[in-house]
C-alpha cells in the first residue's frame, strides 16, 4: 500500500496520529515566526537584558541546536523536525506555559507529519507517552521504557538528543515563567492540566546511590574531535560529569549544557547553600535519587534539613515553620518545578520579604530550573544503584 504524508496537528492538544488530510491552522500562527526561540519574544527590563545576556545567549543556542529548522535524517539521527516539535507541544502542554504552547504548535502545524503506516503510529505514539511520561513523571521511566524507544528504531544518539530536547523544553518553560511572574503577569490556566505528584518517598530510603547509565557511553577511542572537546570540557564538572561520555553522542547539545551549568552553578560561597538546597528540593520532588544523594554530600546547612526532604512533605513543613528564609525558597521552587504554568509574582513575594533581590531570586529560580532538566537526563539516560 502506498503510503502518504500529511500535515501533523496544528492545535495544543495534539494527537500522536493525524486522521485527516485538511491542515489545522494553529491557535496563534504568528507565534511561529518569533525572533527569540528561547523566551519567545517576552520583553525584558534595560537591567534584565544586561544582567542575564550572558547564559540567555547560550540558551537560545540550545533552542537552535535541538530544535532546527530543518533536520536530516540519517541512520543513526532519525529524529524529523516533525518529531521534535511534537515532542516540544507534548512537553509544553505538560507545564502548561501558554506562550511555549503556542510557539510550538504554530511551529509544528506545517511540518508534514509521519506516514499513515503501523510502524509510523507505533513510533510517534511511543515517543509521545514517553515525551508525557519524563515531563510529567520521570519516574515512570526505566529500562522497559528506553527498550521500548529502542524497539521503534530510536538509536543510542536519538534517545541522548531526545532526552536533552525534553529537558531543554522543561526549562525553558520554567525560565519564561519565572520573567512572566517578575513582570506581573497573569497566570492563564489551561483546562485538563495536572500538578506533578512528588517521587514516592521509598525510593529514598535505601540511602545515598551511585547514577550509572542505561545505554552504551561513547568509547573515546572511537569519539570524534567534538565529542572530546565537549568531554573535557564537561568532566570537571561534577553535575555533568557522570553524564559526560553518554550525552557526547550529540556533542552540540552538550557543549551548550555544559556552558550554562558553568555560568549558572559557580563554586559560590554566597549561594552555596541556597543553591543546594534547590537541588535537593528538585531531586526529591522529581525521583533522581542520585542528584539528591550528590546535594546532600554538599549540603553544609542544618544537618536535619536533608533528611526532612527526603520524609516528604509533611517533614519538610515542619522543619521549615521556624526558617522563613529556606521557607520562601521551598514554597517557590516547589510550585515552580510541579507547575510552571500556575507560577505567579505570588510565590515570588515571600522571597522578597526574606531580603531576595529581584536579580538573585531570578537566579535562584533559574537554577532550579536547570536542575530539573539534569534530573530528567539522569533519569532517563540511567539507573541509580
Amino acid at each position: 500500500m502506498e503510503q502518504r504524508r500529511i500535515s501533523g496537528k496544528g492545535h495544543w492538544y495534539h494527537e500522536t496520529q493525524s486522521s485527516r488530510s485538511d491542515a489545522v491552522l494553529p491557535l496563534v500562527p504568528e507565534a511561529a515566526y518569533l525572533e527569540d526561540r528561547f523566551l519567545l519574544d517576552l520583553e525584558l527590563s534595560a537591567q534584565q537584558r544586561a544582567s542575564e545576556a550572558t547564559w540567555l545567549s547560550v540558551a537560545r543556542d540550545a533552542a537552535k541546536y535541538l530544535l532546527p529548522e530543518t533536520s536530516s535524517v540519517t541512520r543513526l539521527h532519525t529524529l524529523s523536525c516533525y518529531d521534535r516539535l511534537s515532542t516540544a507541544l507534548t512537553v509544553a502542554q505538560v507545564y502548561g506555559v501558554q506562550r511555549l504552547c503556542n510557539h510550538y504548535a504554530a511551529r509544528l502545524a506545517p511540518q508534514p507529519g509521519p506516514d499513515s503506516s503501523r510502524e509510523s503510529n507505533r513510533r510517534l505514539t511511543q515517543i509521545t507517552q514517553y515525551a508525557r511520561q519524563l515531563a510529567s513523571q520521570p519516574t515512570l521511566i526505566d529500562d522497559v521504557s528506553r527498550q521500548q524507544l529502542d524497539e521503534v528504531a530510536l538509536s543510542v544518539n536519538d534517545m541522548v538528543t531526545f532526552n536533552q530536547l525534553i529537558g531543554f523544553i522543561g526549562f525553558q518553560a520554567r525560565v519564561i515563567a519565572i520573567f512572566q511572574a517578575l513582570q506581573g503577569l497573569p497566570v492563564r490556566w489551561l483546562p485538563g492540566l495536572d500538578t506533578q505528584q512528588d517521587a514516592s518517598a521509598e525510593l529514598f530510603l535505601e540511602g545515598d546511590k551511585v547514577w550509572q547509565p542505561g545505554l552504551p557511553p561513547v568509547e573515546q577511542r572511537y569519539a570524534n574531535t567534538d565529542q572530546l572537546d565537549v568531554v573535557n570540557l564537561s568532566l570537571p564538572q561534577s553535575v555533568l560529569s557522570p553524564l559526560a561520555w553518554l550525552l557526547a553522542h550529540d556533542a552540540q547539545p552538550l557543549s551548550v549544557l555544559s556552558h550554562l551549568t558553568t555560568l549558572l552553578l559557580p563554586d559560590d560561597g554566597v549561594t552555596r547553600d541556597d543553591r543546594v538546597l534547590v537541588s535537593l528540593l528538585t531531586a526529591r520532588i522529581n525521583g533522581s535519587v542520585s542528584c539528591f544523594s550528590d546535594a546532600t554530600k554538599q549540603w553544609q546547612g542544618e544537618s536535619s534539613l536533608p533528611e526532612a526532604i527526603r520524609n516528604g512533605e509533611r517533614a519538610l513543613q515542619a522543619w521549615s515553620h521556624n526558617h522563613p528564609r529556606e521557607r520562601a525558597i521551598i514554597q517557590a521552587v516547589r510550585v515552580l518545578t510541579r507547575a510552571p504554568g500556575s507560577f505567579s509574582a505570588a510565590q515570588l513575594q515571600p522571597l522578597f520579604e526574606q531580603g531576595f533581590s529581584q536579580d538573585d531570586a531570578l537566579r535562584l529560580l533559574v537554577i532550579s530550573g536547570l536542575y530539573g532538566w539534569l534530573n530528567r537526563l539522569k533519569i532517563g539516560l540511567g539507573n541509580a544503584s
